[in-house]
C-alpha cells in the first residue's frame, strides 16, 4: 500500500504550519497534554501525529505528514512480512514445476528493482541532508529503509514464485493493492498542498513519490495478469482440463473461470463431453490413497498398543503354574481397555487441514457481518447531524459497499472449501468401502446384507457430504449469537433479554414441530411404499387384470392408499405452515417485545432511528444461527450414527490372502490339501474337517454328496474364501471359477465372457461353440453385443450358467473349479457341455478340473471321485473302485439314479429353473415322447422360430421373484419376424432439455385451481404490505419529537406496530396453508388422471414401455408434486415479494434509486438465465451418473468371490473409481455454479446497498433519519433474498418438469370404453357360446406384420376345440383377439351373433373366462385373489376351491380364505397358483372358457387335475384350449391347426391323423401316432 515514506509535509497554506522545510516542534505546553505514545511519535516525526481539525472536521480532509509517513507507509510492509512465513511454507509444500522466464516476469522484476532504487534514493537524500547540516527527523531514515527492503522482498518473491510454478500470486496482488491504496492519501495530500512557490529541497521528494506511485500502479496492473502454465508440470492428458488450475487469483476469487461453462450451457444443453475433468486432488486415486494410508496407520497404532498390553499380560499370566497361553489371551480379551481404531481420526487427518482453511474464512466473514449494522448507525447519526461534511456520507456508503463485497467473496471461498471437502469425503468413503467390500470374510458379509452395504455408500457417505456445509456453524453460530447480543446490549441495554427470551422459547416450539413432522414423514413413506408396491404388481400383471376385467377393483385399492397418503400429507402441511409462521414472525416478535420492554421500562428511554434500525439489523443476523443450530446438531447426531456404521464395516475381518499357498507344492500335483479344517467364520463350527486330497495336474475330479454336505464349501476353501482353522492348502497356477449361482455383470454378453482378457476372435468363437451359446446369440436382439440387465435379468437360468462357464473357458487358466454348472441347464445341453467342455475330450482336457455335480451319468467318465459326507471325505477313487466298495457312494448312486429316471421321463423342471428359453422349452417335441432325441435340425429350426421373445421379454416386469420367474414363460407372443430382431423394442426415454414451457406452469395452476392461485398471490401482496406498513410505522415512531425527554402516546405506537406485525404473520399462515391445500389438490387430480389413464391404456403400450419407467412416474414424479413443488413455490413467492418490497421501500424513500434499478435488474436477470439453464442440466447429469456407482457396487458385492478368483480386484476398483469420478465431474461444476451465481447476485445486492446509502446521503436535507434507517436496513437484507430467488427459480424449473412428465403419461391413447351405455349386451349373453371369426386379421402394433390373416371359422355352442400349431403360428393371438387385447385390422368376431367390437370392453371380458398360461397372483388375501369385487358368497368360494382341489390346503391354513398371498404368490407353489387360476374360472363359470396351457409342464399332476376338472365342470361350455401337449386334446370335438396366421386344418383329431398333414407329423413327434 503505499509508502508514504518521503512524503515530507510540503509547506502548507499559510496558517497551517510554518514555512520551514521541516514542521516546527510542538510547543512544550501543548506537549504535556499529549499522551506518552503520541509524544514519542512526535519526536520520531518532528510534527503532530494526528490532528482532527485537519482530518475530520473539514470539507477538504487531509492527513498529517507524520501519519502519512508512518502508519500509511508501514501497512503494506507489515502485511507482507506477516504473511511471508505462511506463504513460504505453502510454496515449499506445493511445487508445480517452474515457469519459463517471460516478458511479463521480466517487466515485473524490472519495476520492482526500480521501486527499490526510488525508495532508497529517498534514504540517501536524507543522508545527503545530514551532510548539509539539516538533520531530518528519524522517520525520514526509517520509512524509506523499510519500504525499500519490502519492495525488494516482493521482487525476490516474484522470482521464487516463478520457480515454484505459481501462475498468479494472491499474496502479491493484495500487497500491491494495499500499497496503491495507502499511497492514495499522500497523493491527494500532495496535490492539495502544492503551491506554485515551492522549495527546491522538497522537489526531490515530490518527484520520487510520483515515480513511486506510478510504479506501484504499474506493478498492480501487471500482477493481475497470469503467467503461462509451468514447465515440467505433470503432463495433462485430459482432453478437457479444468480451467481453475491455470486461472489467475482474481479469477479464482470471483469464480470467473466458470463463466465459459455458464455461457456454453446457456447456448445449448450441456453433455458429458462438455464437463471438465477433475482436479488431481479431487480424483478417487489421490483421495482414497490418502485416506487408506491414514486408516491403515490408525489401525496399526491400535494394533501396536494392543500388542504391548498383550505382551505384558501374557508374561504375567505365564508365570502362573499351568497358565496356558490361551488363558492369558482370555484375560486380555476381557479387559476392554484397548481402543478401537477410529475412522474419525483418519478422516480428520486426511481432510482436516483443507477444511480448516474454510473455517478461517468463515471466521473473517462472521466478524465482517457485524460491520454493516455499525456503519448503519454511523450513517443515521450523519443524517441527523446537518453540519457534518458531505464526504463523511460518501465514505460511509463506500465502506458499506466494500464491506458487503468482501463479505461475499470471503463467504463463497468458505463455501467452496466446505463443499469440496464434502465432495472429497464422499469420494474417499465410497472408495474405502468399495475396497473393503472386496476383502471382507464371508462371515462378515453375512452380518450385513448387500442392501445395507450399498446404503453405507449412498446414504451414509451422503450424510457426511451434507454435514460439511454447516459443520462450521457449530462454533460460528454461538460466536455470532454472542457478538450480536453484545452489540444489542450496547445499543439497548437489558431489554434485549426480553427479545432473546422469545427466541429461546421458539426453539422448543420449532423442534416439537420438527419431531411431529418426522413422524408424519415416516407414516407417509409407509403408505407411499405400499402404493408403489401395489402399482408394481398391477403393472406386472396388467394383462391379467385386463383379461379378467378387474381394473376397477385394483384402481380403488390404489386410490384408497392414496387417500390415506394425502391425509397424512395434509396434516404435515398444517404443521409446516405453523413453522413457516414461526419463522416469518420470529424476528418480528423479538423486535416487538424488545422495543415494547425498552420504552416501557423507563420514561426516559427514547426509541430513535439509530436504536430501532440498528437493533433490527442485529436481530436479522441472530435469526440464522438460532434456526440453524438445532438442525446442525441433529445432523451431527445422524452423521455420528453413520460414522459408527462405516467404522464397524471397515473394522470387519479380512480374508487372509496367504491362507492358500500358491508356490510350494509336490511336483506333478495341482492341488494339495493336508489335514485341513475350514469354517465360514472364526466363531462358527467347522464346515469341513480333516480334508486330505492330492489332485494330479490335468485330472478331472468330481465331488459328489448329498445336499448340504459341503461340496461348494470345499471349492470355496480352495479359493481361499473360508477361514482355515488348521492344516495347509496349496493351489498351483491360475484359477477359473464357476459358481453355483452364475454371477453376471451388467455389461454386454461379450464383456461378460472376456472378463477383462484381451480379445481373441478364434478362441472366443470356439468358447461360444463349446458352451452351446451360438444358438442363443441368434435369439438375442444384439447378438453378443446385447446389454445384459442387472443380475442377468434378461437371460434364462441356463443361459446365465453357460455364460459363466464360457468366462471360465475363455480365461485359459490352469485350474478350473466348477461348482455344479450343469444343474441349471437342460439334460441334453448338460450332456453337450460335458462332452465339449468338461469331459475327457472337451476343450479343457489336460487342465486340472474339479467338478461338483449331481449328474450321475457323467461319473463313469471322470478320473477321480471324491465323496463328501457331512464335511468329511468319506471315500475317494475311480467310479469302478467306489462301486466295488459298496459304501456311501453306491447308496448315493441308487438314490439318485431313481430320481434321474423320473426326471428323464417327465422332464421335470427343477425348482430354480427358469423356463424362458428355447432349449428350456423344447417340451413341444420331447414332452411325452419316448425320449427320442430331438434331431438337431428340428431343434435349430425351433430355436429360430422362438426368435426374439425371450430377449425382449415383452411384458416381463423387472422385479420378479428370483426363485422362479414364472412370468418369463411368455406366451410366444410378439412374434416379430426375424428382420425386426435388432430393432429396439423398448423406446428410449426422452430427457427434457432446455427451458420449461409456460404451458406447464399453467397446467399446474389449473390443477391447483386458478382461483386459489390468484388468492395466494393476492395474500402475498397483503403480507408484504403489512410488513412494509409495520416498518414504515416504526420509522415514523422513531421520528416522533421528543418532549421533556420522553415520547408521547407510546401505547398507541406499540399497539399499531404489534397489530401490523401480527397481521403479517397471520396472512403468512393463511397463505402457506392455502398453498398447501392447493398443492395437495393438484397432487390428487394429477395422480388420479395418471392412474385412470394407465388402467385404460392398451396392452401394446406395456409391451413397449419398461415397467420401471411407468413406476418412476408414480413414485418419483408424484413425490415431487406432493412434497417438493409446494414448498418451493412458497419460498419462491416469499423471496420474490421480499425483493420487490425492498425495491418499493427504497424508491419511496429515495426516488432517485429508480434510475439504477433498470441496469441492476438487467444484470440480475442476465446472470439468472445463464445460471438456471446451466445448473439445471448439471443437476440432471449428476443424477444420471449417480446410480451406476451403486449398481456397480451391489454387483461387485454379490460377485466378490468370482472377482477374487479371477484376480480382477484391481480392475474392479479402477472401474468403481472411474464411476465415482464421472459422477463428481458433474457435481463439481454444479457446486461452482452456485458460488459463481452467489458472487454475481450478491454483487447486485451490494450495489443496491451502495445506491441506497448514496442517494440517502445526496438527499439528506429532505430526508429524516427514520426513512434512511428503513431504506438502508431493507437494502442490507436484499442480498439473501436475491440469491435465494435464483436458487428457487432453478429448483422450480427443475421440478415442474414432473408435471409435464405426468401429463405426458396421463394423455397416452386409451383403449375402447369399458362400458358403452346404449350397446350393453343382454344379462345372460352369451347363452349358447357360439363363436364366429369373419375374415379376421390382426397385428400386434402398427408397423408390424399381420399375425392372423383373414381367419374364417365357426364354433358351435358347447364344442371343445384344441388349437395347435408351431411356435409363432398365432395361437395365443387368437385368444387375445377374443378379449380385444388386440383390435382387429379388418373383419370381425361374433359371439352368439353379437359383434364384439361394438360393446364395452368390460361387458365383453367379464363374460368370457380364461385360465392364462402364467398364473399371476397379487399380494393380498386369497379371497381378494379369487373375487376382488366381493360378488360371491363364502359357500360359492369354498365350492370352487373344493373343485379345484385347493380346499385341503386352504382349510389347513389358520386364516383360511384370508390367507395372505405374498407378492406374485411367492408363498404358493407354481402348481397351487395354477389351481387358484382354475378356481377363478370356476367362480365365474361363463359359457366360453379359454385355456392357455402352460408352455412347460409345471408338473403333470396339476395339469391332469385341471384337465379333469374342466372335463367335468365345463361340460356344456365352449372350451378353446391352446395345447402344447397333444395328449390333452386327443379327445376334443375338433382340432384347429394354425400355420403362420392362417387356418391350415380344422377337423376331428381322428380325421386329421388320417389326413397325414401337419397335425399328423406333430402327433408322430409326440409319439401319439
Amino acid at each position: 500500500m503505499g509508502r508514504a515514506g518521503p512524503a515530507a509535509p510540503a509547506p502548507g497554506p499559510p496558517g497551517r504550519e510554518g514555512t520551514g522545510s521541516y514542521p516546527r516542534p510542538v510547543p512544550g505546553e501543548l506537549r504535556q497534554q499529549l499522551s506518552a505514545p503520541a509524544a514519542a511519535m512526535e519526536a520520531f516525526c518532528g510534527s503532530r501525529f494526528w490532528d482532527s481539525n485537519l482530518t475530520i472536521h473539514t470539507d477538504y480532509p487531509d492527513l498529517t505528514p507524520c501519519f502519512q509517513n508512518t502508519i500509511l507507509a508501514w501497512i503494506p510492509s507489515i502485511y507482507l512480512w506477516s504473511a511471508l512465513p505462511f506463504y513460504l511454507f505453502y510454496l515449499k509444500r506445493n511445487k508445480r514445476g517452474y515457469i519459463v522466464l517471460s516478458v511479463l516476469s521480466r517487466f515485473k522484476t524490472l519495476f520492482g528493482v526500480l521501486l527499490w532504487c526510488v525508495s532508497w534514493a529517498d534514504l540517501f537524500y536524507s543522508f545527503h541532508e545530514v551532510l548539509q547540516n539539516r538533520t531530518p527527523p528519524p522517520v525520514y531514515f526509517v520509512t524509506p529503509l523499510v519500504v525499500g527492503i519490502t519492495v525488494l522482498l516482493a521482487t525476490l518473491l516474484i522470482q521464487y514464485e516463478r520457480l515454484r510454478g505459481v501462475q498468479s500470486s494472491g499474496v502479491l496482488i493484495i500487497f500491491w493493492f494495499l500499497s496503491v491504496l495507502c499511497a492514495m492519501g499522500p497523493f491527494w495530500s500532495k496535490i492539495m498542498t502544492t503551491t506554485p512557490q515551492d522549495h527546491v529541497n522538497e522537489r526531490f521528494r515530490f518527484t520520487t513519490f510520483y515515480v513511486y506511485f506510478a510504479l506501484i500502479i504499474i506493478e498492480l496492473i501487471l500482477s493481475c495478469f497470469k503467467e503461462k502454465p509451468p514447465f515440467f508440470s505433470p503432463v495433462n492428458v485430459d482432453a478437457n482440463p479444468c480451467p481453475e488450475l491455470n486461472s489467475g487469483f482474481l479469477s479464482r476469487l470471483t469464480f470467473w473461470w466458470f463463466t465459459s461453462m455458464a455461457i456454453h450451457g446457456y447456448k445449448r444443453p450441456l453433455e458429458d463431453k462438455d464437463l471438465w475433468s477433475l482436479n488431481e486432488d479431487d480424483t478417487s486415486k489421490t483421495i482414497v490413497q490418502q485416506l487408506s494410508k491414514e486408516w491403515d496407520r490408525e489401525k496399526a497404532e491400535c494394533k501396536q498398543k494392543e500388542d504391548v498390553s498383550y505382551m505384558k499380560k501374557s508374561n504375567h499370566a505365564l508365570n502362573h503354574v499351568g497358565g496356558s497361553p490361551e488363558e492369558a489371551e482370555v484375560l486380555i480379551r476381557d479387559k476392554k481397555h484397548n481402543r478401537k481404531p477410529s475412522f474419525l481420526k483418519a478422516l480428520l487427518r486426511t481432510f482436516g487441514p483443507y477444511f480448516l482453511i474454510g473455517s478461517f474464512f468463515k471466521l473473517i466473514q462472521d466478524l465482517l457481518s457485524f460491520i454493516n449494522p455499525h456503519l448503519l448507525s454511523i450513517l443515521i447519526g450523519f443524517i441527523k447531524n446537518k453540519d457534518a461534511p458531505a464526504w463523511w456520507g460518501f465514505l460511509i456508503a463506500a465502506l458499506m459497499f466494500i464491506c458487503a463485497v468482501l463479505q461475499t467473496l470471503i463467504l463463497h471461498q468458505h463455501f467452496q472449501y466446505c463443499y469440496v471437502t464434502g465432495m472429497r469425503l464422499r469420494t474417499g468413503i465410497t472408495g474405502v468401502i468399495y475396497r473393503k467390500s472386496l476383502a471382507i470374510t464371508n462371515s462378515a458379509k453375512r452380518s450385513s446384507t448387500v442392501g445395507e452395504i450399498v446404503n453405507l455408500m449412498s446414504v451414509d457417505a451422503q450424510r457426511f457430504m451434507d454435514l460439511m456445509t454447516f459443520l462450521n456453524m457449530l462454533w460460528s453460530a454461538p460466536l455470532q449469537i454472542f457478538l450480536a447480543l453484545y452489540f444489542l446490549w450496547q445499543t439497548l441495554g437489558p431489554p434485549v433479554l426480553a427479545g432473546v427470551a422469545v427466541m429461546v422459547l421458539l426453539i422448543p416450539f420449532n423442534s416439537a414441530i420438527a419431531i411431529k413432522t418426522r413422524a408424519f414423514q415416516v407414516e407417509q413413506m409407509q403408505y407411499k411404499d405400499s402404493r408403489i408396491k401395489l402399482m408394481n404388481e398391477i403393472l406386472g400383471g396388467i394383462k391379467v387384470l385386463k383379461l379378467y376385467a378387474w381394473e376397477p377393483s385394483f384402481s380403488e385399492k390404489v386410490l384408497e392408499i392414496r387417500r390415506n397418503e394425502l391425509r397424512v400429507l395434509k396434516k404435515s402441511a398444517y404443521l409446516n405452515s405453523l413453522s413457516t409462521f414461526a419463522w416469518i414472525s420470529a424476528p418480528f416478535l423479538v423486535a416487538l417485545t424488545t422495543f415494547a420492554v425498552y420504552v416501557s421500562v423507563n420514561e426516559k428511554n427514547i426509541l430513535d432511528a439509530e436504536k430501532a434500525f440498528v437493533s433490527l439489523s442485529y436481530f436479522n443476523i441472530l435469526r440464522f444461527p438460532l434456526n440453524i443450530l438445532p438442525q446442525v446438531i441433529s445432523n451431527i447426531a445422524q452423521t455420528s450414527v453413520s460414522l459408527k456404521r462405516i467404522q464397524q464395516f471397515l473394522s470387519h475381518d479380512e480374508l487372509d490372502p496367504n491362507c492358500v499357498e500358491t508356490e510350494v507344492i509336490a511336483p506333478g500335483n495341482a492341488i494339495s490339501v493336508r489335514n485341513a479344517t475350514f469354517s465360514w467364520g472364526k466363531e462358527l463350527k467347522p464346515t469341513l474337517k480333516d480334508i486330505n486330497m492330492l489332485v494330479p495336474s490335468g485330472s478331472l475330479v468330481a465331488i459328489v454328496g448329498h445336499v448340504g454336505c459341503g461340496k461348494s464349501s470345499l471349492v470355496s476353501a480352495l479359493l481361499g474364501e473360508m477361514e482355515k482353522l488348521e492344516g495347509e492348502v496349496a493351489v498351483k497356477g491360475s484359477v477359473a471359477y464357476v459358481p453355483q449361482q452364475a454371477w453376471i455383470q451388467n455389461a454386454t454378453l461379450k464383456d461378460n465372457i472376456l472378463f477383462g482378457q484381451a480379445p481373441n476372435e478364434e478362441k472366443y468363437q470356439n468358447t461360444l461353440e463349446a458352451c452351446a451359446l451360438k444358438t442363443d446369440l441368434e435369439v438375442l436382439p444384439g447378438g453378443d453385443q446385447t446389454e445384459i440387465g442387472e443380475k442377468g435379468i434378461n437371460l434364462s437360468g441356463g443361459q446365465r450358467q453357460r455364460v459363466s462357464l464360457a468366462r471360465a473357458v475363455y480365461s485359459s487358466s490352469d485350474i478350473f473349479l466348477l461348482d455344479d454348472p450343469l444343474s441349471a441347464v437342460d439334460s441334453h445341453v448338460a450332456k453337450h457341455i460335458f462332452d465339449k467342455v468338461i469331459g475327457p475330450d472337451g476343450v479343457l482336457k489336460g487342465k486340472t478340473r474339479i467338478l461338483v455335480t449331481h449328474g450321475i451319468s457323467f461319473l463313469p467318465q471322470v478320473d477321480h471321485i471324491i465323496v463328501l459326507v457331512d464335511g468329511k471325505i468319506s471315500e475317494m477313487g475311480s467310479y469302478q473302485e467306489l462301486l466295488k466298495q459298496n459304501k456311501a457312494f453306491a447308496e448315493f448312486l441308487r438314490n439318485y439314479a431313481l430320481d434321474e429316471d423320473i426326471e428323464e421321463d417327465e422332464s421335470i423342471m427343477l425348482e430354480e429353473e427358469e423356463v424362458l428359453l428355447a432349449e428350456d422349452t423344447l417340451s413341444i417335441h420331447t414332452d411325452l415322447a419316448n425320449n427320442e432325441p430331438v434331431t438337431n435340425e428340428i431343434h435349430k429350426q425351433f430355436l429360430r422360430q422362438l426368435s426374439v421373445v425371450s430377449s425382449e421379454g415383452g411384458e416381463c416386469p423387472n422385479k420378479m421373484s428370483t426363485k422362479r420367474r414364472v412370468c418369463e414363460k411368455k406366451p410366444a407372443e410378439p412374434f416379430l419376424p426375424r428382420k425386426n430382431a435388432n430393432e429396439k423394442l423398448i423406446q428410449a426415454e426422452t430427457i427434457e432439455t432446455g427451458t420449461v414451457k409456460l404451458m406447464v406452469f399453467w397446467q399446474y395452476m389449473k390443477a391447483v385451481s386458478p382461483v386459489i392461485s390468484l388468492v395466494i398471490c393476492f395474500l402475498y401482496c397483503c403480507q408484504n404490505a403489512a410488513a412494509i406498513g409495520a416498518n414504515v410505522w416504526l420509522s415514523d415512531w422513531t421520528n416522533e419529537p421528543v418532549v421533556n425527554g420522553t415520547q408521547h402516546n407510546k401505547a398507541m405506537r406499540i399497539g399499531v406496530y404489534a397489530a401490523l406485525g401480527l397481521l403479517q404473520g397471520l396472512i403468512v399462515l393463511i397463505c402457506s396453508f392455502t398453498l398447501a391445500m392447493g398443492g395437495i389438490n393438484a397432487a390428487r387430480t394429477l395422480h388420479a388422471a395418471l392412474l385412470e389413464n394407465k388402467f385404460h391404456t392398451p396392452q401394446s403400450f406395456y409391451d413397449t414401455t419398461p415397467t420401471g419407467r411407468i413406476i418412476n412416474r408414480f413414485s418419483k414424479d408424484i413425490h415431487i408434486i406432493d412434497e417438493v413443488i409446494p414448498p418451493t413455490i412458497l419460498m419462491f413467492l416469499g423471496t420474490f415479494f421480499t425483493s420487490l418490497s425492498t425495491m418499493i421501500v427504497i424508491i419511496a424513500s429515495t426516488p432517485l434509486f429508480a434510475v439504477v434499478i433498470v441496469p441492476l435488474a438487467i444484470l440480475y436477470l442476465f446472470v439468472q438465465r445463464f445460471y438456471v439453464t446451466t445448473s439445471r442440466q448439471l443437476k440432471r447429469l449428476e443424477s444420471v451418473s449417480r446410480s451406476p456407482i451403486y449398481s456397480h457396487f451391489s454387483e461387485t458385492v454379490s460377485g466378490a468371490s468370482v472377482i477374487r478368483a479371477y484376480k480382477r480386484v484391481k480392475a474392479f476398483v479402477d472401474i468403481s473409481d472411474l464411476k465415482v469420478d464421472e459422477n463428481q465431474k458433474s457435481y463439481y461444476p454444479s457446486i461452482v455454479s452456485n458460488r459463481w451465481l452467489g458472487i454475481r447476485v450478491e454483487f447486485v445486492g451490494s450495489c443496491v446497498v451502495l445506491f441506497a446509502a448514496l442517494f440517502a446521503v445526496i438527499g439528506r436535507n429532505s430526508l429524516n433519519a427514520g426513512l434512511v434507517g428503513l431504506s438502508v436496513s431493507y437494502a442490507l437484507q436484499v442480498t439473501l433474498s436475491l440469491n435465494w430467488m435464483v436458487q428457487m427459480t432453478s429448483e422450480l424449473e427443475t421440478n415442474i418438469v414432473a408435471v409435464e412428465r405426468i401429463k405426458e403419461y396421463s394423455e397416452t391413447e386409451t383403449e375402447a370404453p369399458w362400458i358403452i351405455e346404449g350397446k350393453r349386451p343382454p344379462e345372460d349373453w352369451p347363452s349358447k357360446g357360439e363363436l364366429e371369426f369373419v375374415n379376421y386379421s390382426v397385428r400386434y402394433r402398427k408397423g408390424l406384420d399381420l399375425v392372423l390373416k383373414g381367419l374364417n371359422l365357426q364354433v358351435h355352442g358347447g364344442e371343445k376345440i384344441g388349437i395347435v400349431g408351431r411356435t409363432g403360428a398365432g395361437k395365443s393371438s387368437m385368444t387375445l383377439c377374443l378379449f380385444r387385447i388386440l383390435e382387429a385390422v379388418k373383419g370381425e368376431i361374433k359371439i352368439d351373433g353379437v359383434k364384439i367390437s361394438e360393446i364395452g370392453l368390460h361387458d365383453l371380458r367379464s363374460r368370457l373366462t380364461i385360465i392364462p398360461q402364467d398364473p399371476v397372483l397379487f399380494s393380498g388375501t386369497l379371497r381378494m385373489n379369487l373375487d376382488p369385487f366381493n360378488k360371491y358368497s363364502d359357500e360359492e368360494i369354498w365350492k370352487a376351491l373344493e373343485l379345484s382341489h385347493l380346499k385341503r390346503f386352504v382349510s389347513s391354513q389358520p386364516s383360511m380364505l384370508d390367507y395372505e398371498c405374498s407378492e406374485g404368490g411367492e408363498n404358493l407353489s407354481v402348481g397351487q397358483r395354477q389351481l387358484v387360476c382354475l378356481a377363478r374360472a370356476l367362480l365365474r363359470k361363463t359359457r366360453i372358457l379359454i385355456l392357455d396351457e402352460a408352455t412347460a409342464a409345471i408338473d403333470l399332476e396339476t395339469d391332469d387335475l385341471i384337465q379333469m376338472t374342466i372335463r367335468t365342470q365345463f361340460v356344456d361350455c365352449t372350451v378353446l384350449t391352446i395345447a402344447h401337449r397333444l395328449n390333452t386334446i386327443m379327445d376334443y370335438t375338433r382340432v384347429l391347426v394354425l400355420d403362420n396366421g392362417t387356418v391350415a386344418e380344422f377337423d376331428t383329431p381322428a380325421n386329421l391323423i388320417a389326413a397325414k398333414g401337419i397335425f399328423y407329423s406333430m402327433a408322430k413327434d409326440a409319439g401319439l401316432a
